[in-house]
């Protein structure tokens, strides 16, 4: 935190995680600084129908602290592009007038909101397609059944349809109309979701990607079309207001690579020519959904590579966390469950205060308040 002289309080200065952070060119007329806890993108399934609700006022405004960076749940681009219930849709009027008075109350806290765009490929089956169309992906090799994050529930997947060369550009303007369609509404920037086994992410794997053409075989080919996607949102709405997502060395959704340190080094590198505001790596500890493992692999050879704000996920606490930006191995660090079940995160990292318990059980429910925005603030449970 700074003080009017424009220095960094000698409160925080013991606490690495809730310092400012400049990204980039990021500027904004309430604040130019952000701390380094950031909301990741969690799917919520509570906007009914894909249109955001507006009980999502107060989940997000509960979760903003001033200066603080904030990632909106996946967020569809398209029709072909869904594959669960009720998640959020941003490629129709009526979505972006919804998202409106959600982004104004982050920003009337004082917080920066990125809207994260998502297109599922395969993971997907007909009954979430227009006209019960199969759904599309890099290739036509099926899902097979996936136990779902909350541990309960199996999820099967439509066969999908091999995207032809030709309608790959159809899906990046897909990608560039949601972009801008998320600045419409009022959000300060997009991630581009390129992680965890949906469409991207399927591009990129060679577990995945059989194609022979030019989107297939290379690793330069693999990543073609997660950097075209890259360049259209660049080219739509400035590179200082784009991040992405990855993670390289994750098997979500089947999604593996045979060299994924390549893959997230190559990746890292390549993102440079388009100066966009952030690069968001899952770290390889987090390979499957759950709980975090000892992993020798590390992100480290990227956070060198890459040269704007290096933001990690994967497990993090405070401890881990202050460690990752001492150690200069991330500029900001996502977490996902806690900041889900403690809407004051920042706060108790502060105070180095007890943490609320996740209900996994409440993270996709349709209800409205119940494991969503019923989590009791610090001050409620003293």
């Amino acid at each position: 935190m700074e003080n009017k002289a424009g220095e960094v309080s000698q409160e925080k200065q013991c606490i690495p995680l809730l310092t400012s952070h400049k990204m980039g060119n990021f500027q904004l007329s309430h604040s130019k600084h952000l701390f380094r806890v950031v909301l990741a993108p969690l799917a919520r399934q509570r906007s009914y129908g894909s249109v955001p609700q507006p009980h999502a006022i107060l989940y997000y405004s509960q979760r903003t602290t001033k200066g603080g960076l904030l990632i909106a749940e996946a967020t569809v681009i398209s029709e072909t592009a869904q594959g669960s219930k009720d998640t959020p849709g941003i490629w129709t009027k009526e979505q972006v007038e919804a998202w409106k008075p959600i982004v104004n109350a982050v920003h009337a806290k004082g917080g920066i909101f990125f809207s994260q765009i998502w297109h599922v490929g395969r993971a997907s089956n007909k009954d979430f397609q227009r006209n019960g169309q199969d759904p599309v992906s890099c290739t036509d090799t099926p899902l097979t059944p996936q136990i779902r994050s909350n541990g309960l529930d199996i999820v099967e997947f439509t066969p999908p349809r091999r995207l032809t060369t030709d309608e790959i550009p159809q899906i990046v303007n897909d990608f560039r109309l949601a972009a801008r369609n998320a600045i419409e509404a009022g959000f300060d920037g997009v991630e581009i979701h390129g992680a965890h086994g949906y469409l991207i992410d399927q591009f990129m794997k060679d577990q995945v990607n059989d194609r022979t053409d030019r989107y297939g075989g290379s690793l330069e080919n693999r990543c073609r079309f997660a950097l075209e996607i890259v360049e259209a949102v660049v080219n739509e709405i400035g590179a200082d207001r784009v991040g992405i997502r990855l993670s390289p060395f994750a098997n979500y959704m089947d999604a593996e690579d045979s060299n994924p340190s390549a893959l997230g080094l190559y990746m890292a590198e390549s993102l440079n020519k388009y100066g966009i505001a952030y690069c968001h790596m899952v770290e390889p500890r987090m390979k499957t959904a759950g709980e975090k493992f000892e992993c020798p692999e590390s992100l480290v050879p990227m956070r060198k590579a890459f040269k704007g704000t290096f933001m990690v996920a994967g497990g993090y606490d405070r401890e881990d966390g202050n460690k990752a930006v001492v150690e200069d191995r991330a500029d900001l660090v996502a977490y996902g469950r806690l900041f889900l079940a403690n809407p004051d995160l920042p706060r108790r990292f502060e105070l180095d205060a007890p943490l609320n318990k996740y209900n996994r059980e409440t993270f996709y429910t349709s209800d409205p308040v119940v494991g969503y925005t019923d989590y009791p603030f610090l001050e409620t449970t003293a």
